[in-house]
């Protein structure tokens, strides 16, 4: 694979050499240019565009940064800012940039940033590529920038490379299946089955038939053998879904066959060994389930060996911009469109929103969207109507927000980062609330319209 390359657009000399040396040592390809002209026509190719610090306006990111889109669409773009104001933070969630640095920067914070951006842009044609050849949407990756992500990815890396036992936990429409699909796609048993089991489908009486198979005549039907699915999948990996709303008789039967990994067929004298790897998932509070008596305690010893937790969208909001863009070329290619991005007013509603069905929530509406456009096609479509209406709705209820981001601030002395962590939002989100809400602080008092 050839080396990244990068083109840093910065007017001042020193600033351009502090941004370009480091990334140079790193191994990148390094394009500089002060020229306008010359940025927007640089050959296509490239993976990255860092905007410097001189240049960057929050009058202007949205109009430069779309110009660069058109240019180049799937390029990744790198914001290098003297400040952070909110009026620069929402600009850069708007205009879908992926990361942007606050002045003075380090080295190795700089190189560390643009490294993601760059792992994020050459993760798309794998993207499109998989969607055109069938691959299926299991081949995407986690999608996102944001710290939370990052971490996310580097847990999956570690986790892949064992064969212990994994808990992922999030919120319905999180991803965690296809964060367990990933796991065991980059694991040494990637060659092996990967056996999804809905733990809350399977009834006690059909259990062990469904998990350890039976065989010929173990009851009436049985006309041959079968397998069960742990079987498939030995050498493999089983995932158990929801493993949550699993029954006691199940979570029993489950325990003994991870013990002694073996599985005991029905109508069978002796056991069967099985080499498999567990990796479950849930929604639920298990900690609690397990203090109440709900679940087994030694179970969820044996399952959470080690932890992957996805955090949920509203927590990371900073990641919604790349979302976007990234199901808006699914769409394009699976309904043959040609959209380009949303509208500012579309765009507006969705940073606002709180995402209770999260990712997969964004991705339904999304591909709403699309079925909704009209034949003649358009390039920056609207939100569905009823949505729009769900989002007026929560806006008109949202003062009980307002308040607890104003407590957070005050006590915080108007720290953005410390507000973030005391009402566990991103910083980009405490940003975002303040433009929606129109909180400023003017001299260390806040500043409300219309108050």
């Amino acid at each position: 694979m050839s080396q990244p390359s990068v083109i840093v657009f910065e007017n001042a000399a020193a600033t351009a050499d502090a941004i370009c040396e480091p990334l140079v040592r790193s191994g990148l390809r390094v394009v500089r240019t002060s020229s306008y002209g010359n940025l927007l026509s640089c050959p296509p190719g490239h993976d990255l565009v860092i905007l410097g610090p001189s240049i960057v306006r929050a009058d202007s990111i949205l109009d430069l940064a779309r110009s660069i889109r058109q240019l180049a669409p799937g390029i990744a773009l790198l914001v290098l800012t003297s400040g952070s104001s909110e009026d620069l933070a929402i600009a850069a969630l708007r205009a879908g940039i992926n990361e942007y640095v606050k002045c003075p920067f380090s080295s190795g914070e700089l190189t560390e940033a643009v490294r993601n951006c760059v792992a994020q842009r050459v993760l798309r044609p794998r993207i499109y590529d998989n969607g055109e050849n069938g691959g299926g949407e299991e081949n995407y990756g986690v999608v996102g920038n944001s710290a939370a992500i990052r971490d996310v990815r580097a847990r999956m890396k570690k986790m892949a490379a064992t064969s212990s036992n994994v808990l992922i936990t999030g919120e319905t429409g999180t991803g965690k299946e296809l964060v367990a699909d990933l796991v065991h796609k980059h694991s040494p048993r990637r060659q092996n089955p990967f056996v999804t089991l809905n733990c809350a489908a399977i009834p006690d009486a059909l259990l062990e038939s469904e998990l350890f198979g039976y065989e010929r005549g173990a009851f009436t039907g049985a006309a041959s053998r079968q397998e069960g699915k742990v079987k498939a999948a030995d050498g493999g990996s089983v995932f158990l879904d929801e493993i949550g709303e699993m029954s006691p008789y199940g979570q029993a039967k489950l325990l003994r066959m991870i013990e002694g990994k073996e599985i005991q067929r029905l109508g069978r004298n002796g056991g069967i060994a099985v080499d498999i790897r567990i990796i479950a998932a849930t929604n639920q509070d298990l900690e609690l389930m397990v203090s109440e008596g709900r679940f087994r305690k030694d179970l969820f010893f044996r399952l959470n060996v080690t932890r992957i937790h996805i955090p949920p969208l509203r927590e990371r909001k900073e990641d919604l911009p790349i979302l976007i863009d990234h199901y808006i070329h699914h769409f394009n290619h699976r309904f043959r469109r040609d959209v380009e991005r949303l509208s500012d007013e579309a765009m507006d509603a969705l940073l606002a929103y709180e995402w209770p069905g999260n990712v997969r929530e964004l991705k339904n509406l999304l591909e709403a969207i699309f079925v909704e456009l009209p034949a003649e096609g358009e390039r920056y479509p609207r939100l569905p109507t009823l949505f729009r209406r769900r989002c007026e709705e929560l806006r008109a209820t949202s003062g009980d927000e307002r308040d607890r981001l104003l407590w957070a601030l005050s006590i915080t002395n108007w720290n953005k980062s410390k507000a973030a962590v005391k009402l566990s939002w991103s910083r980009m989100t405490v940003y975002r609330k303040m433009s929606q809400y129109n909180i400023s602080n003017d001299g260390g008092h806040a500043k409300m319209a219309g108050i």
